[in-house]
């Protein structure tokens, strides 16, 4: 029989011995105060699947990074995720484009493994020089029931932050799912949309008629607060040259960031206009947008390419708009939801195309929204199991949830 864990410091190192093999790890406190002492930054580790990446997982990497002086990120493997969780949604190509976007992010290591391991925590002490693993406030349950920090809790290693919420991979795949299947029996009767209770956040529940099915409506309270958390907090230089770019941005995903990306190489200054819950379902359909604007605005807000956003920005780019801003180039991609502007009677560029300040980016990567929407309906039964077992998971952690102390 295996004899108990036994813990033993001795010279500032906690060591761990278990069924007679010992394996030593430098504590929290020690890791720290020789990083100071050597007078190196502290570098923490937060993993995460990352999927369906949203505003949680970006305020989770900001309050990661807070608790220390630069942020390693781990993204777990598509197989990882496949085993542990189901499908994912995006493969891991876009979700690195993410992850690396975040301007909280230092350094990412791709093909992280779903569980701290043994073997991986010395790989991120001894070659990452990592002084603290960090994981959110909800627990992160193997399929056999353990921790999957329950190594680095052990060594003394480990940090908690708080949970954001109102939103969830499975919140948003959920989100999804309702839309397809209310656009379903809309096509046939009249029923007012439910979506629209998630994307504005309503806080009521969704019953799906009794199949279990139904997805927890986002409680999402956004606040004055979160938004300067996220945002930059300064303006152009009086000489900067600003670039602009509008849309939905709804589900935003790695075609987002990288025509931002591209769009930020042209200016000093990226200035990113977000389109109203209103006018996103009068272009794209009562459907439409999956996120509400200021979840749609917070991810915008947490690309390192952007520096500011116009919360609810107007569909025509006027004179007026151009002035107040002091845009000097006005940019659009060639992939997008709607591309059919310039045919259009009232094309809402038709003011900056008249002044010479209107450039057609070749986007790189053909994503769209519409593209992550396919791929959850062209696999929607495997996600819906997803869904129904993270269900389970996440009533429990509602029903013992807790104050937690952080943001």
């Amino acid at each position: 029989m295996l004899e108990a864990t036994k813990w033993v410091w001795k010279m500032g190192t906690q060591r761990t011995r278990e069924a007679g093999r010992g394996t030593s790890w430098p504590s929290a406190s020690s890791g720290i105060s020789m990083a100071r002492k050597k007078n190196r930054p502290v570098r923490v580790y937060m993993d995460g699947c990352f999927d369906m990446m949203h505003y949680g997982h970006c305020n989770a990497l900001r309050q990661a990074r807070a608790l220390g002086d630069q942020l390693v990120v781990g993204v777990v493997s598509d197989a990882e995720i496949i085993v542990n969780k189901g499908p994912p949604v995006t493969p891991l190509d876009e979700r690195m484009i993410m992850v690396n976007a975040v301007k909280w992010v230092d350094e990412v290591i791709p093909d992280a493994p779903y569980a701290i391991t043994e073997e991986f925590m010395k790989k991120l002490f001894d070659e990452y020089n990592i002084d603290y693993i960090i994981h959110g406030d909800d627990p992160c349950v193997l399929p056999d029931g353990t921790d999957a920090y329950a190594l680095a809790k052990k060594a003394g290693r480990y940090k908690q932050i708080k949970r954001t919420e109102g939103v969830s991979s499975t919140d948003i795949v959920g989100r999804m799912l309702l839309c397809v299947r209310e656009r379903s029996v809309s096509e046939n009767q009249h029923h007012s949309s439910l979506q629209r209770q998630f994307s504005h956040g309503h806080s009521q529940k969704f019953e799906d008629g009794g199949s279990g099915s139904g997805t927890r409506v986002s409680h999402f309270l956004p606040t004055s607060r979160r938004i300067v958390q996220f945002s930059n907090g300064k303006g152009p230089q009086s000489d900067a040259r600003i670039v602009y770019i509008d849309g939905a941005f709804d589900l935003f995903h790695a075609g987002h960031v990288e025509i931002l990306r591209i769009a930020r190489e042209l200016g000093d200054f990226l200035l990113v206009g977000i389109h109203t819950d209103q006018t996103v379902s009068a272009h794209r359909g009562a459907h439409r947008p999956i996120m509400n604007l200021h979840e749609r605005s917070l991810s915008v807000l947490a690309c390192r390419h952007v520096d500011e956003v116009i919360i609810g920005a107007p569909w025509e780019i006027s004179k007026d708009v151009i002035t107040t801003f002091n845009i000097s180039l006005v940019v659009h991609g060639t992939v997008a939801e709607n591309n059919n502007f310039q045919k259009e009677q009232g094309n809402p560029y038709e003011v900056p195309i008249s002044m010479g300040i209107f450039k057609v980016l070749d986007s790189p990567l053909d994503i769209t929204t519409s593209t992550i929407i396919r791929r959850i309906v062209s696999n929607h039964e495997a996600y819906q199991i997803r869904n129904e077992k993270k269900a389970a998971s996440e009533k429990k952690y509602y029903e013992g949830k807790s104050y937690v102390t952080g943001d």
